[in-house]
């Protein structure tokens, strides 16, 4: 499965992100031939974290006032307690997801980074899984929640979820096949 051509949002908050979430995703998609682009809040670097401790910073490349979901061919959203938690308090955050969904461009999300999923109104009659502790957020949404490794939703975009680090490889060999 090739994503020659397509370039692939990753949309992170300036802080907070778990870094394994962002960088094993991103491999597989520059392995996979795609693009990926770092979308936050402001430019300059975001502070990705190893669970609560501090570790590599990333550049960004676009920055959430010039985002489009037209630039774009699909979205990961990266977990991270605080990374999710700041990203759906961002309006061009919540905006630019919904334009995803809208547009029917897949979208795939791990851990807490389904938040701002739900703040887009977006999950209500999808079947996903995240944290655990986002499943009562879920169900409030409208969605069903399952734990799961990994989980494919084709409904009206294709949603691809998976809970933790741990799941990464099944994560990261969904997102590719379904962006392909």
């Amino acid at each position: 499965m090739a994503l020659n051509d397509k370039t692939i949002a990753f949309l992170v908050g300036p802080e907070g992100i778990e870094q394994a979430e962002l960088v094993q995703p991103w491999q597989a998609v520059s392995d996979a031939g795609g693009t990926p682009k770092l979308v936050s809040k402001e430019s300059g670097e975001v502070q990705a974290f190893n669970h609560l401790t501090p570790a590599d910073t990333f550049p960004v490349d676009v920055t959430l006032d010039s985002a489009s979901a037209d630039q774009f061919d699909a979205l990961v959203l990266p977990g991270g307690v605080a990374n999710g938690d700041q990203v759906r308090t961002f309006p061009e955050a919540v905006s630019l997801v919904k334009a995803f969904a809208d547009a029917g461009k897949p979208i795939a999300v791990i851990c807490h980074g389904g938040w701002v999923l739900i703040e887009a109104g977006v999950v209500s009659g999808r079947t996903l899984t995240s944290w655990p502790s986002l499943q009562t957020d879920y169900r409030n949404a409208g969605a069903t929640w399952v734990d799961e490794e990994v989980v494919v939703d084709d409904g009206p975009f294709t949603l691809v979820s998976s809970r933790k680090p741990d799941d990464l490889e099944a994560f990261d060999r969904e997102l590719v096949k379904a962006f392909s």
